[in-house]
């Protein structure tokens, strides 16, 4: 099998940097001062990131706006926003970015004999689906090293942009225009309860509005989960905010063992409580209003050169 070169190292917190950070030759040193100013949208604080002065910022900048003959920032006050050629060459360097570290790392790592896939996971994929799927492609792979990296939707992405991982496995929602998908598979995203909740209204539930009485137990901002969310009650004319009460957690694990002891009522992807549904601890709120499933999805960088290889390696993953 062609990916019988990739070993496996599991890190729940992040991962080491195996060097350090190196010049970029494939990068003009102003494209590092854009990425800067696109990551503040200031030239002050992009000055201080880059420990260089802001009248050289605005140097580099005018550089590259008459390089491609077109403004890449505009101002609308104080305020400082991409024009549509500076989203585009954000669009571009970005990939660039990415794939020049993948290289580096595959450049590195030739000489070894093996190279490392960095897999970014979203919580729910990370606790309750990576497992076996790793399991049996190390099994087909013995040879393998992959490093599994955690974080929500929104954090995956901006790795990806960085060029910190290869591929991102996430539960959220993702702009096609900037990146290349796959599904894995549609998930249900169910209102869940304890199996003894006693709720606050005087009758049985039938509609999204007869939850808004209990507390809602949800993920932080930026989570896939809590993106999901926020938008199916969007197009029923509701939000977060109108549920009596709130409980933001990062932890899917903490959600449900705060289900378990009846605190509240959540709404997730039902793999995430499959096993107390079928023990009986937790029981699914059957609503006539609510009936959704959205995709999990493995995501990478737009137009990257190692597009085909991540592809390939998705299909196997899904094969599983």
């Amino acid at each position: 099998m062609m990916f019988s070169f990739f070993n496996i190292i599991i890190q729940k917190n992040g991962i080491k940097e195996e060097a350090e950070k190196r010049s970029r030759p494939l990068f003009d040193f102003r494209i590092d001062t854009f990425l800067a100013v696109c990551k503040h949208m200031n030239f002050t604080r992009a000055a201080e990131e880059l420990h260089i002065t802001q009248p050289a910022v605005s140097q580099h900048i005018q550089y590259l706006e008459k390089l491609y003959g077109l403004p890449l920032f505009s101002h609308m006050g104080k305020k400082t926003v991409l024009t549509p050629a500076g989203k585009i060459l954000l669009s571009a360097v970005t990939t660039i970015k990415s794939d020049e570290q993948v290289m580096r790392q595959q450049m590195h790592r030739a000489t070894q004999g093996n190279v490392t896939l960095i897999l970014g996971v979203t919580m729910t994929v990370g606790e309750y689906l990576i497992a076996p799927l790793i399991a049996k492609y190390l099994k087909q792979h013995p040879d393998a090293d992959i490093h599994i990296r955690r974080g929500n939707t929104a954090q995956l992405l901006s790795y990806l942009e960085q060029g910190e991982i290869h591929l991102a496995f996430v539960e959220g929602y993702l702009q096609t225009d900037d990146y290349d998908t796959l599904p894995y598979r549609a998930e249900k995203f169910i209102p869940v309860c304890n199996a003894a909740h006693k709720f606050a209204g005087e009758k049985k539930p039938r509609q999204l509005v007869d939850l808004l009485p209990e507390r809602l137990i949800v993920r932080e901002q930026g989570s896939g989960t809590r993106d999901i969310l926020d938008k199916n009650l969007a197009v029923m004319g509701l939000r977060i905010s109108d549920f009596a009460r709130l409980a933001e957690i990062e932890s899917m694990h903490t959600i449900v063992s705060l289900l378990l002891e009846d605190c509240g009522i959540s709404l997730l992807y039902r793999i995430a409580v499959e096993n107390e549904l079928a023990d009986g601890r937790l029981r699914e709120i059957f609503l006539d209003d609510f009936h959704m499933v959205h995709d999990l999805t493995f995501a990478w960088n737009k137009g990257s050169i190692h597009g085909e290889l991540y592809r390939n390696i998705c299909r196997e993953l899904s094969e599983l």
